[in-house]
């Protein structure tokens, strides 16, 4: 379990600083330009989703996931703190162009340093990580484990949306911050090279036509409520990519929170959601988990209706009614991420776990982060508000507008989905579990 927390938290770290702060790094060092966001995004589920079909396959093939998690979080860490010193200035000082010029160059290499970034990161938390667990868990127990693993992504939010606020002042910028984050992943990854232990269970198995395993249709039919499960995936990723990217620039913009205010609303918010959630995902192991999904949709869609209504209070009410809903929506999202997780591994098929990561990151990573932030994005363009006390006329490199409170309307409609999804997932339950009592009494006939 230790090991579970550990390498989970780092690498949970380390996701939050790209899905949050590289945004922001962009938005105040780089370019005030959504778009650029939006592709950086976009370009990293991609990578992210073709690494984890590559190496996940490989790690079926080697019958090894602790050399792809050491290593790559060892290089991960490289990459993240090389991140903070692509800044136009440092363009400016390397190559001796202008200000103008070094914005273009700079933006670019951000989102290419960000790609290298993903695929290492991939490689040891998506393809190897999950695949791991997976190794080392039982059926009996997976809702508790997976309840844990899911708020560590909050707790890993919680310090990286306020505590990383502060402490990139207290330590002089990003470039330093980023420095310091690289260092722990790659001391993560270097300890994981003499800690870290595969099952004992694993073995060699597949080939590299396996990257397409499960895209087979064969698979397909003969895994629907594997296949099912990660439509709803889907469905709740879309929603949150709506609105994730731009959660920090919308507080510090649209609602004007300074660093502090955003960071209280953060950390009261996590704490509960993750309290409230420890008690409900173990109920999951006693309860009906796919009915509980209702509950968790619901509980999320209420959150993100609550973030939106909440635009047209100030003050002190302001702070009190986002962070109340913000604690609504983060227990939805929290709850309704470890149900799905605890129940994918529940109908992964057995022997074959690797080669299905890069399935499952169509569905949890590609989808979501390529369609939501094009959604959320659109709504930004099109609503069109001012970024406040900017002369936009006179900035060529910015988009002139910043997220609007409609992309948490947007991403409340998407979540509507998983009520229409979660009856025919229960369906096809119901419908593998009576073959499989069929299958069985078939085979003691013959026995017999």
């Amino acid at each position: 379990m230790d090991d579970f927390v550990i390498v989970r938290v780092i690498g949970q770290i380390a996701w939050s600083v790209e899905n949050m702060y590289f945004n922001t790094f962009v938005f105040d060092e780089v370019a005030k330009d959504l778009d650029a966001i939006t592709l950086m995004v976009q370009l990293s589920g991609i990578t992210a989703t073709v690494v984890t079909l590559i190496a996940g396959t490989l790690s079926d093939k080697l019958g090894n996931r602790r050399a792809f998690m050491a290593w790559g979080y060892t290089i991960w860490g490289l990459t993240v703190a090389l991140f903070g010193f692509l800044s136009p200035e440092t363009i400016v000082t390397l190559f001796g162009v202008s200000l103008e010029q070094a914005v273009p160059v700079a933006l670019t290499l951000v989102i290419v340093t960000d790609c290298i970034m993903t695929l290492f990161g991939s490689t040891a938390n998506d393809a190897s990580f999950n695949a791991w667990v997976t190794d080392n868990t039982k059926t009996e127990y997976r809702g508790s484990i997976e309840g844990v693993l899911s708020i560590l992504p909050l707790i890993a939010m919680l310090i990286v949306a306020g505590g990383f606020g502060i402490l990139k002042d207290l330590l002089g910028g990003y470039s330093t911050l980023f420095l310091a984050l690289g260092i722990v992943i790659s001391a993560c990854g270097i300890a994981g090279i003499f800690f870290i232990k595969d099952s004992p269970s694993l073995q060699k198995s597949g080939t590299f036509k396996d990257i397409l395993y499960g895209f087979k249709p064969g698979v397909i039919k003969g895994n629907t409520p594997f296949y099912l499960t990660l439509c709803v995936i889907g469905v709740y990723g879309i929603a949150t990519q709506i609105f994730m990217p731009y959660l920090i620039i919308y507080m510090s913009t649209y609602l004007g929170f300074t660093v502090i205010e955003y960071s209280i609303v953060f950390g009261l918010a996590i704490v509960l959601g993750s309290a409230l959630n420890l008690y409900l995902t173990k109920l999951s192991d006693k309860k009906d988990k796919l009915q509980m999904l209702y509950l968790a949709a619901g509980i999320f869609i209420v959150g993100l209706l609550g973030m939106y209504f909440a635009k047209d209070l100030s003050g002190i009410g302001l702070l009190v009614v986002f962070g109340l809903f913000g604690f609504v929506m983060i227990s939805g999202n929290i709850l309704i991420t470890a149900l799905c997780g605890s129940t994918l591994r529940d109908y992964t098929p057995e022997g074959v776990v690797g080669k299905l990561q890069g399935i499952r990151m169509v569905f949890s990573v590609l989808l979501p982060m390529v369609l939501g932030p094009m959604i959320g994005n659109a709504i930004n363009a099109a609503r069109n508000i001012p970024l406040p006390n900017v002369d936009t006329s006179a900035d060529a490199m910015t988009t002139a507008y910043i997220p609007a409170p409609e992309i948490f309307l947007a991403a409340a409609i998407t979540l509507l989905f998983v009520f229409a999804l979660v009856p025919v997932l229960r369906k096809q339950v119901e419908k593998q579990k009576s073959k499989a009592v069929e299958s069985l009494e078939k085979e003691t006939e013959n026995v017999a």
